[in-house]
């Protein structure tokens, strides 16, 4: 049984979504604030967390800024605000996904079932390491260097950059990058993956004068190396 910890300091909310989640067959646990859910999922050893925003204690925020410091598990955070910057910053922080309340439990469920089989098949087989030129990604360590030199990447820069080396030469489309990166379709939104590839070419392609991500107007990016660009 799959065990998603709730981090919601609404009680009844809090309720809610665990009388939900436990009909659809998961074993759920409920913290109220930010130190009780650290230590809660360090010693039962959540599958997913869903993390609100604001809480007392500690924010959401900083709540998973310290569980991406030592653990890959699945977070969706859950907030009443709607701001852009809220968003990029939780998604910064290595949260997997964003919720704006009030939302859909039919929604919710999806994007769960989603991160879960995403978490699962990033620790199946296949190549785990993936090289372009002196550009290395390692997909056990989660590190990137270039010529050995490490490149420090968010979660979400990291999984695109993944993505993208996994199709090397074949252009990938916005929408597709959204369902397979971020986990699902953001109607409308698709300017997230734009920023992100803008971070991406900020931290590759302008230090090291080549270009690796390549715009393919009408379509979206793809992934090949050029030098001295």
């Amino acid at each position: 049984m799959q065990k998603i910890l709730i981090v919601e300091d609404e009680k009844k909310l809090a309720r809610y979504l665990q009388l939900e989640l436990m009909h659809e067959g998961y074993d759920i646990r409920v913290s109220h604030d930010g130190r009780s859910a650290i230590e809660q999922h360090e010693a039962w050893g959540s599958d997913l967390i869903l993390l609100d925003l604001m809480l007392p204690e500690l924010s959401g925020i900083e709540v998973c800024r310290r569980i991406r410091q030592h653990d890959d598990v699945p977070i969706i955070m859950l907030t009443a605000k709607d701001d852009v910057s809220d968003k990029v910053m939780g998604l910064d922080m290595g949260a997997d996904d964003y919720m704006t309340k009030p939302f859909a439990i039919e929604e919710l469920l999806a994007r769960i079932r989603v991160a879960l089989k995403r978490h699962s098949s990033e620790r199946e087989g296949g190549a785990r390491v993936l090289e372009e030129g002196p550009l290395r990604l390692d997909r056990d360590s989660r590190e990137i260097s270039w010529n050995g030199q490490n490149i420090p990447l968010t979660k979400k820069e990291f999984d695109l950059l993944e993505y993208l080396m996994l199709n090397r030469g074949v252009a990938v489309s916005r929408s597709e990058l959204l369902d397979k990166v971020w986990g699902y379709s953001y109607v409308g939104d698709t300017n997230v993956v734009d920023v992100y590839i803008r971070y991406l070419r900020c931290k590759l392609d302008d230090p090291f004068h080549v270009k690796l991500i390549h715009t393919v107007r009408g379509v979206g990016y793809l992934f090949r190396l050029e030098e001295d660009a």
